[in-house]
């Protein structure tokens, strides 16, 4: 792994201040996102690491604005921090560090403030998010929040140079469904606590069980969520293999980390298939040295193509 110092120099980064900034972002994303962190580190040109923790420092403070508060508060919140964002992006002076790293970032990747201005006007999804009545209501959420958050990500990605755009973008939408379908699996106690899952209403309903169900769950509430979570891994893995496609279109140099990421999901679904009903006393954890093994095969990838 090139130290920190290195990175910067190769991405281009040498003002002190912009130095500096990246440097806090560094330190929030690995305090908050280690494993993540760990990855981009490992897998990903050094010359990528800057802005992508930029992007995922952004994104993640973003969702902690619009996360606590009554929903007015979440809401203002939300429009004063776009607000703040779209000034930046336009040429004023950044406030604060995540603003003056993302305002960098964007200078060097003219495809990331489009993609700035779709994420913020999708958090709004986030602020009004109470859980879904319908599969459509889920599918909503997915194209208008999660899937512009995704491309926060994604569009730093070197691609091939014969890769389609709409294609690209496709097969991220695939990839970021079903990582959002196992996100709201995974999540499901520690969601229902708070009154509120992500699988839809209609789907709860079918299988005999509810929101307040879940949250004081009986032997036959367990019996029940695992047919209802045994139909939700085989809605997940139609766009999950959908994605694979990701790596054809990835440049050889984000090949190892796109690789990782698709084989990551694969082991936090089956995961979640095998715990099934008992995900409602608490996520899913796939076996650690599984997840080493694929982080150690991709990082012996990077290796020999760098």
């Amino acid at each position: 792994m090139p130290t920190w110092t290195r990175t910067l120099r190769e991405a281009g980064v040498t003002e002190p201040d912009l130095c500096a900034a990246y440097g806090q972002q560094r330190r929030f994303v690995r305090r908050f996102r280690a494993a993540e962190y760990l990855t981009v580190r490992l897998l990903l040109p050094a010359r990528l690491h800057p802005s992508v923790v930029a992007a995922v420092a952004f994104m993640h403070e973003t969702d902690e604005r619009v996360d606590t508060g009554t929903r007015e508060a979440r809401g203002a919140a939300l429009e004063s921090w776009a607000s703040a964002t779209r000034a930046v992006l336009d040429g004023a002076t950044a406030p604060d560090a995540t603003l003056r790293a993302l305002a960098d970032t964007a200078k060097r990747h003219p495809q990331l403030p489009g993609y700035v201005a779709a994420f913020l006007r999708g958090a709004r999804h986030e602020v009004d998010y109470t859980g879904f009545d319908t599969e459509e209501g889920l599918q909503s959420y997915v194209d208008g929040y999660s899937l512009p958050a995704f491309m926060l990500l994604t569009c730093l990605l070197e691609r091939e140079e014969s890769a389609d755009d709409e294609v690209f973008v496709r097969c991220c939408r695939d990839l970021i469904e079903a990582m959002q379908r196992i996100d709201f699996l995974d999540d499901l106690a520690e969601d229902a606590v708070q009154g509120r899952v992500g699988i839809p209403g209609k789907d709860l309903e079918r299988h005999g069980l509810s929101v307040e169900a879940l949250r004081s769950p009986t032997d036959a509430v367990r019996g029940r969520l695992g047919q209802l979570v045994a139909e939700q891994v085989e809605m997940t893995r139609p766009p999950l293999s959908a994605s694979e496609r990701l790596v054809d279109l990835a440049a050889p140099g984000t090949r190892p980390f796109v690789i990782a990421l698709l084989e990551v999901q694969e082991l936090r679904l089956r995961a979640i298939g095998r715990k099934g009903g008992g995900l409602v006393d608490g996520a899913a954890r796939p076996s650690v040295p599984a997840l080493l093994g694929v982080l150690a095969r991709q990082y012996r990838a990077a290796r020999r193509i760098r």
